[in-house]
């Protein structure tokens, strides 16, 4: 029988981020949970010790806007190779969106779809999206007793060709879908454009014969996203739903939302690192490899985003990883319009906005750990199971050394398509090791340690965590 002072692992002498402080401790790990955070635990017996002297230990990235497109496009980008980068990049939960795959997630016989090609094929936690489309509005409360929670919807057209593709609300589906998500107790995720506005500006654009990526930036102008989340907050305030904002592109829109807040209205908004790290001068000079909807903005607007974070105003950073297959992006025959809208990026995640955040710009480690791990674990209701470095979470950590810069190579992604924006660009910090329940199944010199470690988190485990998780905000 183990002693009460017996770990399954201990992590030591490292910098550990908690909510509110960064202190140095080592943290027990028994049964794939933090059990102790104690100044030192050198004298405890364990069954394994990581040593991680000088180096940061976070909680691990809680990224809930991915798409790994199964069921069968997964030679786009599959659960395997998806979760691969992920916890590469110090990432130990997602949450998969709902389109792309084929079916789209908007109905429970979907759903089994995708969580079949899941199970065993993941190397980090996850759960998944459902989706609000027009003639599925009856699918809304079955697919919340399977255990979705979050219902992702567009405001402007998404793309994508067949008759079974995710399409884009309309005003009722949406006022009426909200309505029923209300009543059931889940939250919708916006993207905020206004079909309107942008399809008008896209067709005169191709009319006069640009093409290019400035006038794709110019179809997509911040006034869309202005116009779609004055909608969303109307209809919200008129419903009771929870409305979550995915890849906010723009300070204005933050400024929006946050007034929203402000009035009590239970919105929650997050934003992307191309959004933070990127600029509309980087996707003219990458081309579409940089290609994303919202686009990318102007030095102004990625400064105000900054801004905004360190005011308080934001509550999530996600990936938004969108990938394919490189020839629908570099396709010479295609047009920038043409091109997949789509930025690869999951595996660099957190290093970017610690690079940038708090190495560059000198940000707190509890405010940017918050905007990763916590605030998206709360947007789902897995707090603090997930999302935080606490006597009781899961021991999901993500260890970084913030004097391990490095050059992000084609040859290092784990994506099943190896492009990204951010190849080429040095990397202010590493994650050195990334833990998922006390396992280790990345490390930096080693690559990828369990490919097929990862849990889903759906359906909930525990009445007291459903409970919970229905009534986040």
């Amino acid at each position: 029988m183990r002693m009460a002072s017996y770990y399954d692992c201990i992590v030591m002498n490292g910098f550990v981020v908690l909510p509110s402080e960064v202190k140095k401790l080592d943290i027990g790990i028994r049964d794939g949970r933090i059990v102790a955070l104690e100044q030192s635990l050198a004298d405890a017996e364990a069954g394994s010790r990581i040593d991680a002297e000088r180096q940061y230990v976070l909680p691990g990235m809680v990224d809930i806007h991915v798409h790994f497109n199964e069921p069968n496009l997964g030679h786009w980008e599959g659960f395997s190779s998806g979760s691969a980068a992920l916890a590469a990049g110090g990432a130990t939960c997602y949450a998969d969106m709902p389109l792309n795959g084929n079916p789209p997630t908007v109905t429970t016989e979907a759903l089994a779809l995708k969580a079949d090609q899941a199970e065993g094929n993941s190397a980090v936690d996850y759960t998944f999206w459902g989706g609000l489309v027009p003639g599925k509005l009856d699918e809304l409360a079955p697919m919340f007793e399977a255990g979705i929670v979050g219902f992702k919807a567009f405001m402007s057209n998404p793309g994508g060709e067949g008759e079974g593709r995710f399409r884009e609300v309309d005003d009722w589906t949406l006022y009426e879908g909200m309505k029923k998500i209300a009543a059931l107790g889940g939250f919708v995720a916006l993207h905020a454009e206004s079909d309107a506005i942008t399809s008008q500006l896209a067709g005169a654009a191709l009319a006069a014969g640009r093409y290019d990526a400035d006038a794709f930036a110019a179809s997509r102008p911040i006034i869309a996203e202005l116009e779609a989340v004055n909608k969303a907050l109307l209809f919200a305030e008129q419903t009771g739903c929870q409305v979550h904002f995915v890849h906010i592109s723009s300070y204005d829109a933050v400024e929006l939302i946050d007034r929203a807040k402000r009035r009590g209205l239970p919105v929650t908004v997050e934003t992307c690192p191309h959004y933070l790290l990127l600029t509309m001068a980087d996707m003219t000079a990458l081309g579409a490899v940089a290609k994303c909807a919202p686009p990318l903005r102007s030095e102004e607007q990625r400064e105000g985003l900054w801004r905004m974070i360190g005011e308080g105003k934001l509550d999530v950073i996600a990936s938004d990883h969108s990938p394919c297959p490189t020839s629908m992006k570099v396709d010479a025959s295609k047009t920038f319009f043409e091109a997949w809208g789509g930025i690869s990026g999951a595996q660099s995640s957190m290093e970017l906005v610690l690079g940038e955040g708090w190495i560059k710009r000198g940000l707190p480690l509890p405010l940017l750990s918050s905007l990763l791990s916590a605030g998206p674990a709360q947007r789902f209701g897995l707090y603090p199971r997930k999302g935080a470095i606490a006597v009781g979470s899961d021991a999901d950590l993500a260890i970084v050394d913030p004097n391990a810069a490095y050059e992000l190579l084609e040859e290092k992604l784990f994506y099943r398509h190896k492009h990204s924006p951010y190849v080429g660009k040095e990397m202010a910090c590493r994650v050195v090791a990334t833990l998922v329940r006390g396992t280790v199944v990345y490390t930096a010199d080693g690559g990828l340690a369990q490919p097929t470690s990862g849990k889903s988190l759906l359906p909930l485990e525990a009445g007291s965590e459903k409970g919970m998780m229905k009534g986040s905000v």
